[in-house]
């Protein structure tokens, strides 16, 4: 899809359509809380699976995005056991080269061992795994409202907000009539 993301309806709902555009008549509206994870799942993602549920706002995640949430889950571990793995083995690793391993050949009796190849330094293949892992984390955490950017759009119907407004209340909306009406005069000039 082209373009910026289209912004929910129940968003468009909340800030009274802005751009009136007419909002949809048939939207889907998911059923069912998302609650247990795959069976299938190692016990570290069921771990993972079982944060994000107790610490993502109660009715957000659906039935429905259980997929995203499997996508997520499986990123998070994949990244942590890139991670650990990264952790033993260093940002280096020494790779042998093809010359290097076709000059090598078995010594013929009475004569010395050859020296190891010291190969060339690579970066280690976890470098990678754990970029692409945290990619794929932060584009799920973004669809299911799990980033600070992306909370701001997620509110429920009907959900209270308990933080006290920033600054000073906005005045409602008012007609140019009672705006000019209110309005000071203007000076006279002489």
């Amino acid at each position: 899809m082209r373009g910026r993301k289209p912004v929910p309806t129940a968003l468009r709902e909340l800030h009274g359509n802005p751009r009136h555009r007419p909002l949809p008549k048939a939207e889907p509206i998911p059923l069912g809380d998302l609650t247990d994870p795959p069976p299938w799942f190692s016990p570290e993602q069921r771990a993972g699976w079982d944060y994000a549920i107790s610490n993502a706002p109660p009715g957000l995640l659906r039935r429905l995005d259980r997929s995203v949430m499997v996508a997520w889950v499986i990123a998070e571990d994949l990244h942590r056991q890139a991670v650990i793995a990264q952790s033993q083995t260093g940002l280096l690793i020494r790779v042998p080269t093809k010359a290097s391993a076709a000059a090598r050949r078995r010594p013929r009796p009475g004569e010395p061992e050859p020296e190891p190849d010291p190969g060339v330094p690579q970066q280690s293949p976890f470098i990678s795994i754990i970029n692409r892992e945290a990619q794929i984390m932060i584009k799920a955490a973004g669809e299911l409202g799990f980033t600070p950017v992306s909370r701001p759009r997620v509110q429920g119907k009907g959900a209270e907000n308990d933080r006290p407004p920033a600054g000073p209340a906005a005045p409602a909306p008012q007609s140019l009539q009672e705006w000019l009406d209110d309005a000071p005069a203007a000076p006279a000039i002489h």
